[in-house]
């Protein structure tokens, strides 16, 4: 994150604009830089754009020009083989299949855990096996009996199959036990030190994470507040831990909301050549996947 220029981030967003919709704007001039083997606290309220952020990086909407949001110094969104290849994997609070007649659904079908693991190819046997074994998983698990818990191994051991050099992380430990939360914190860990791979992990769980992190990102209704090494976090030299650092932070956007007028005088939005374009970042015309 010390490195303000994309070719030396992992991943480098500039100047990024999206919205939901005509009017206002989640994110607006927004940037980031995140340096490689970077293991990255993305810290934020419920609705401060946290999920977005990571879609967005993952490539699933597309975001202004190809040198708005750069991951391993290719386009996010138009450079497909990021993900083809593994390189750029997400791993997200869902798990779902696309059904034709429905939507998407919960992916928990009748059929073993062991059929989904081993029906992955060009995958490194050593790694499958690993994987299975640091996530506790029962190859005869069938998915429509298991918990949550047992089922989100599962959607990580899947998602982890193939190395990758950048990883996404959406709240995918909410669903594990303490032990098996930490163990896969030490993977990852070893994915970062041994390999130079760069992670991204937003979470409302903080226990032990002051020792995990090296860097955190902490927005704020679609702004980045603070891009920081952990160990230079000020903060933490008059708080006992990281959870109390992130609570101060929050109680303080709380107090900001209570105080605000209940019915603010209205503003003129700032005009960007977007504005009138078609091909405005919108949810009415979006460009998903």
């Amino acid at each position: 994150m010390e490195d303000d220029k994309s070719n030396g981030s992992s991943i480098h967003v500039n100047g990024m604009q999206f919205s939901y919709d005509s009017q206002t704007p989640l994110f607006f001039d927004f940037n980031l830089n995140i340096s490689p083997a970077s293991r990255c606290l993305l810290i934020g309220a419920n609705g401060s754009g946290k999920t977005t952020l990571l879609k967005i990086l993952a490539g699933k909407h597309m975001v202004g020009g190809r040198d708005v949001v750069k991951v391993l110094n290719f386009s996010a969104f138009h450079d497909t083989h990021l993900v083809c290849n593994g390189d750029l994997a997400y791993l997200g609070e869902s798990w779902n299949k696309f059904v034709g007649s429905a939507g998407e659904v919960p992916l928990q079908g009748d059929f073993s855990a062991e059929h989904m693991i081993f029906g992955v190819e060009g995958v490194d046997p050593a790694r499958r096996e690993k994987l299975i074994e640091l996530l506790d998983i029962d190859l005869q698990w069938r998915m429509h009996k298991v918990s949550d818990g047992q089922r989100r191994r599962v959607q990580i051991c899947l998602g982890l199959l193939h190395p990758f050099k950048v990883l996404l992380l959406d709240e995918v430990t909410v669903d594990l036990d303490v032990v098996a939360r930490m163990d896969l914190l030490d993977f990852f860990k070893a994915e970062c030190e041994q390999r130079g791979a760069t992670i991204v992990y937003a979470t409302h769980i903080f226990d032990g994470l002051e020792t995990w992190a090296t860097h955190l990102v902490y927005i704020q209704d679609g702004v980045n507040r603070k891009t920081e090494k952990l160990s230079e976090l000020t903060e933490l030299k008059s708080y006992p831990n990281l959870l109390s650092v992130v609570k101060s932070w929050l109680r303080s956007e709380t107090k900001i909301e209570k105080n605000k007028p209940l019915n603010p005088p209205s503003q003129v939005a700032k005009s960007t050549p977007f504005d009138s374009s078609p091909f405005r970042s919108s949810r009415h015309m979006a460009y998903y996947r």
